[in-house]
């Protein structure tokens, strides 16, 4: 998804005039091809992250469309009060591209983990969040970003997911119906995606045919839309790899608080407390509950009922 992002960025959009891009000391080869294209449009601000949004919430006063990249932890944690302040408050549409979603990090430990991105993210107004699930979506995430007129939030995780959708256009802004099903509604963003597409063959080796549902805008979430989808299922299944407690699954639990739907709401996700485990991307998921098996048997149980 990273190298999708990077590269539509720079064949689309690296010719326009008012392109400008920033990384903070991190994956500068993703950037060669840039640097020596348009060596003015690119600036490696080191590791100073605060001053990099600052700088980005300058060029963006005065007609840049800049994009800062680095890891979660650097693009949004360390930098909140200057991304608040700088950027979200005067609603300049700069965009923050955040490498490493959820534990995509394993095995660097907590620091580097992005459990709760979401969580700090959604209390911006003004900031819009997308969480791709395949590189289609990054590459449409990268298009829709360039022509935002507000601050833009894309979280990526990047160890070369496969492409989940058939088809190559689409409203990044909806919903999106990945495949059609009955009695149970699995609704998901991010990298957990290949671990939902395993679990999805598996029930249907069993017979069992969950409706699959990608969430790529997060904020703000289109949910008339996914009211419209899963109005014909009993169960909505949120499976993502951030805390449970807010992130997307929090957001339709709000959602559903002011309105009525015919389903019952379930969430599957990260327990909120630190990780101290050290493990690989799958160890970690399976020892909170997100892997395609424990996905499966979450399905199974709600079949029954």
């Amino acid at each position: 998804m990273r190298n999708t992002f990077i590269e539509t960025l720079i064949k689309t959009h690296s010719s326009h005039k008012d392109f400008f891009m920033l990384s903070g000391d991190a994956g500068l080869g993703l950037f060669e091809g840039l640097q020596k294209q348009y060596p003015n449009k690119f600036k490696n601000m080191g590791i100073a992250e605060q001053n990099a949004i600052g700088f980005a919430a300058g060029m963006g006063l005065v007609g840049f469309k800049v994009y800062v990249y680095n890891i979660i932890p650097f693009v949004l944690y360390r930098c909140y009060e200057q991304v608040r302040n700088d950027i979200c408050y005067q609603n300049i549409p700069v965009v923050l591209i955040g490498v490493g979603s959820g534990v995509t990090y394993a095995p660097a430990g907590m620091t580097h983990y992005s459990v709760e991105d979401l969580a700090l993210a959604r209390t911006l107004p003004n900031l819009k969040i997308i969480s791709p699930i395949d590189p289609i979506e990054a590459r449409l995430a990268a298009e829709y970003s360039f022509t935002s007129d507000s601050p833009t939030y894309i979280r990526l995780a990047k160890r070369g997911e496969p492409n989940i959708h058939e088809r190559e256009k689409f409203d990044i802004t909806k919903p999106q119906l990945i495949k059609d099903g009955k009695e149970v509604a699995i609704v998901f963003h991010g990298s957990i995606a290949d671990d939902v597409m395993k679990a999805a063959e598996i029930l249907k080796s069993k017979n069992i045919h969950p409706k699959l549902i990608s969430i790529p805008m997060l904020q703000p979430l289109d949910f008339g839309s996914l009211c419209k989808m899963t109005d014909d299922v009993k169960h909505v299944v949120v499976v993502e790899e951030h805390f449970e407690n807010s992130g997307l699954g929090n957001i339709l639990m709000q959602a559903c608080m002011a309105t009525t739907v015919a389903w019952k709401l379930h969430v599957m996700g990260i327990p909120y407390g630190f990780i101290h485990a050290v493990h690989s991307i799958t160890g970690l998921r399976k020892r909170f509950g997100l892997s395609a098996e424990h996905i499966v048997d979450n399905v199974m149980r709600l079949e029954k009922k």
